[in-house]
């Protein structure tokens, strides 16, 4: 396939913005990019795509979001609303995992694929959970992803809250999708809730379970009383508990971080773990502001996730971009070079090393043909340089018209085509009815 006419955005680095050129895709991957008046099609066999001008860009990638949540939006709960984290847990979360059966855990799947779909993010890591359906939930979720034709990095949450048999089934589920054959768009990480549902037992069978050079994928410091909860139980702060486990490493995925404090920034940055940023949700559950800002500062890798908002990761970029400012009350905070190290380097870096060999969230030679095309075409000069603050400021959502993975379209021209969207939705909407009693 060769794609024409289009402007070029590689996000290597340095990024390049190349007007007037093609991309060749082969097997999978990037074969050439080069001007369209060079690059001309080799063969009769070969298929030519007219972009219009359009920009083409690498997939987006969500570093940490939740499935599971898909049919939670909407639903209203009884009683006065929560007045913080641990009852937002408490009163939704909490009783919305616990009411999930395989077919909801099926379609949240399925929702949150055409979510990306129409988003043009292409990579997600999820976390799941569903503790009345633990055994063969990944191999559900698994599927729709593949029928999606998406990537994705999943994992079971193992969590004491359940019980000591939640916490064995969910340790052996991901033990067993580890161990598995998967796609070659499907890798694994451990799941873990958070310090605060996890004993130090749990932890060790965890770190005992875990095959070697396995990632964890855990939340960690959220909320105050993650921090005051591990120092009550282990005189140690999370990261520091989590150090001293065995569950931080150069594969680890630490999401949110919100209270962490200067040493446990610079724990986080000395294990190689990738920090996850969710701004959209930390506003939402009124938790804080994660100090990405400093744990860049400090070397740590720090990428950006949704937490289970919509996979629209231009919104996270912008809510990053913005709520740093608020807090801090000073402009000059989050600049958008910092916006495009944790959503476009960061990232990248992250779904790169689980996907290793293959290059993903950059177009280059032998990189994944991961990509989308926008209708963008600005009123004011559009460079390599000024790109970011143009995507800040100027890109929407609706501007996705295709979006491919591994060299297959999933939408082109804005019509999805590995999935039936009318048929996903309207099965959905009676599972969240039946799903919103069953809660209540």
């Amino acid at each position: 396939m060769l794609v024409q006419n289009a402007t070029v955005v590689t996000w290597e680095r340095p990024n390049r913005l190349l007007p007037g050129s093609a991309v060749r895709i082969e097997s999978g991957q990037i074969a050439a990019i080069g001007s369209s008046a060079k690059l001309s099609p080799r063969s009769a066999s070969e298929e030519v795509i007219d972009a219009g001008g359009q920009l083409v860009l690498p997939g987006n990638i969500c570093a940490h979001t939740h499935f599971y949540g898909a049919l939670a939006r909407g639903m209203a709960l009884p009683g006065s609303s929560p007045k913080d984290f641990p009852e937002i847990l408490e009163k939704l979360w909490w009783r919305l995992d616990r009411a999930l059966g395989p077919e909801d855990v099926r379609y949240c799947a399925l929702v949150s694929m055409l979510d990306a779909i129409h988003h043009g993010t292409t990579t997600l890591f999820d976390h799941h959970a569903s503790p009345e359906c633990i055994p063969h939930s990944l191999d559900w979720i698994e599927k729709e992803v593949e029928r999606a034709g998406l990537r994705a990095v999943l994992c079971y949450e193992v969590t004491d809250r359940n019980g000591a048999s939640g916490a064995k089934q969910g340790i052996a589920e991901n033990v067993r999708f580890l161990s598995k054959p998967k796609a070659e768009t499907i890798r694994a990480a451990f799941g873990l809730h958070a310090s605060l549902t996890l004993s130090d037992q749990t932890l060790k069978d965890c770190r005992a379970a875990a095959p070697s050079g396995t990632g964890f994928h855990v939340h960690i410091a959220e909320h105050e009383a993650d921090e005051y909860d591990s120092l009550e139980k282990s005189g140690l702060r999370i990261v520091e508990r989590f150090e001293k486990a065995g569950v931080l490493g150069d594969r680890t995925i630490a999401a949110h971080c919100v209270h962490v404090d200067f040493h446990e920034g610079e724990i986080l940055a000395r294990s190689g773990a990738w920090v996850t940023h969710q701004p959209r949700s930390n506003m939402n559950n009124g938790v804080g502001v994660a100090p990405v800002e400093a744990l860049l500062n400090e070397g740590a890798h720090v990428c950006l996730g949704n937490d289970g908002f919509s996979n629209a990761m231009w919104d996270e970029w912008k809510a990053a971009f913005l709520v740093q400012k608020v807090v801090a009350r000073d402009p000059r905070r989050a600049s958008a070079d910092q916006v495009v190290e944790m959503g476009v380097y960061q990232n990248a870096a992250l779904a790169s090393l689980y996907f290793a060999p293959l290059d993903i969230g950059v177009l280059r030679p032998g990189a994944a043909a991961d990509l989308m095309l926008v209708d963008y075409h600005p009123t004011t000069p559009l460079t390599q340089d000024n790109l970011p603050s143009h995507i800040l400021f100027g890109f929407e959502n609706s501007m996705v018209t295709s979006t491919m993975v591994a060299g297959n379209w999933l939408m082109r021209n804005r019509q999805l085509l590995t999935l039936d969207e009318a048929r996903i939705t309207s099965a959905s909407r009676e599972l969240a009815r039946a799903l919103w009693k069953r809660v209540r």
